[in-house]
C-alpha cells in the first residue's frame, strides 16, 4: 500500500484513462496518444462530446459559485481529474480567499499534476484515493486535514460516478460519503446519461478503457441526491443549470445531467 492507501501508484499507459481523455476533449495537453484516439472515436459516435464537456465544466464553475455564495468554505472535489483552469479552487477563493479544498482522484497522473499546481497552497490538497471505497476517502488523513467534517461541505462528484459500475453500489458510495457531511453541506453532482439519444457505442469506447461507462436515466440520477433538498431547477441538463450566458446551439441533445442540493439534517 501507499501512503494514499490504494496500492500501486504504477501508470498505465497502455489503456485510455476517462480522466485523460476529458483533458483532450476539453483542449488539454496531459493526455496520450491512447486517449485521443479514444476521445476521437467517441466523438464520432456522439458527436455532441464537444459541447457536453465544456457545458459540464461551466456548470462545475456555477455550482462552486453557487456553495460559496451559500457561505460554505469547505469543498471536498472526488474524481477531480487533470487540472483545468480556472479549477475549483480558484474559482472559490476568488470570492472568498479563505476556503479549503481537497481533491481526490484515483489516477497517479492526476496526483502528480496536481502535486505540482498546489505545492504552495496550504489551503489545499490532493489525495490520490478511490470513490470506490467512500469511507477511506472521508478518513484520509491529508483529507482531513484540508476538511472539517463538523462544519458544512460542498460535495463534488462531477462526471464521476457514471464510471462507477451497478454491481459497485454507486448509491451505497453516495449514501456514506452524505452520512459523513453535516447540516448544511451541499452535493453537487453531474451524469452522462442515453435519454436522449440511443449511445451503446459511446459506452463501448469505454470497454478497453481504465473504467467502464455506465449511462444512467435521469430518474436513476436523481436517486443519488436522497437525503438532499435539490435546488432550483432540480436536475437538468448542465447547459440549463442556472446558466449564466445562452446555452450554445446543440444544448438540448447534450447528454449530461447536473444538479445541486443541501443537505438540512
Amino acid at each position: 500500500m501507499t501512503q494514499d492507501g490504494i496500492g500501486s501508484v504504477e501508470i498505465d499507459t497502455s489503456k485510455p484513462h476517462p480522466a485523460r481523455i476529458y483533458d483532450y476533449l476539453l483542449g488539454g495537453k496531459d493526455n496520450y496518444e491512447v486517449d485521443r484516439k479514444a476521445g476521437d472515436q467517441l466523438a464520432s459516435v456522439a458527436p455532441e462530446v464537444w459541447i457536453a464537456v465544456r457545458a459540464n465544466r461551466g456548470f462545475l464553475q456555477r455550482a462552486v459559485r453557487h456553495v460559496i455564495d451559500s457561505g460554505v468554505r469547505q469543498i471536498l472535489d472526488i474524481g477531480t481529474g487533470l487540472p483545468t483552469s480556472p479549477n475549483v479552487h480558484e474559482v472559490a477563493q476568488a470570492l472568498a480567499p479563505d476556503v479549503r479544498v481537497a481533491y481526490v482522484d484515483n489516477d497517479p497522473i492526476v496526483k502528480a499534476h496536481g502535486d505540482a499546481l498546489l505545492s504552495r497552497a496550504g489551503t489545499t490538497s490532493i489525495v490520490l484515493a478511490d470513490l470506490r471505497d467512500p469511507q477511506a476517502v472521508v478518513e484520509h488523513p491529508e483529507v482531513r486535514r484540508v476538511i472539517d467534517f463538523g462544519e458544512p461541505v460542498a460535495l463534488f462528484l462531477v462526471a464521476i460516478l457514471h464510471f462507477v459500475r451497478d454491481e459497485e453500489e454507486p448509491e451505497r458510495i453516495v449514501a456514506t460519503l452524505r452520512d459523513a457531511l453535516p447540516a448544511g453541506s451541499f452535493l453537487v453532482l453531474s451524469h452522462a446519461t442515453d435519454d436522449f439519444a440511443e449511445r451503446s457505442e459511446a459506452q463501448a469506447v469505454y470497454n478497453n478503457a481504465t473504467a467502464s461507462m455506465n449511462l444512467r436515466p435521469r430518474a436513476r440520477i436523481e436517486r443519488f441526491f436522497d437525503g438532499f433538498e435539490l435546488v432550483e431547477p432540480g436536475v437538468t441538463q448542465v447547459p440549463f443549470w442556472r446558466p449564466d450566458t445562452t446555452p450554445p446551439a446543440g444544448s438540448e441533445e447534450i447528454g449530461f445531467y447536473g444538479g445541486v442540493a443541501l443537505k438540512k439534517a
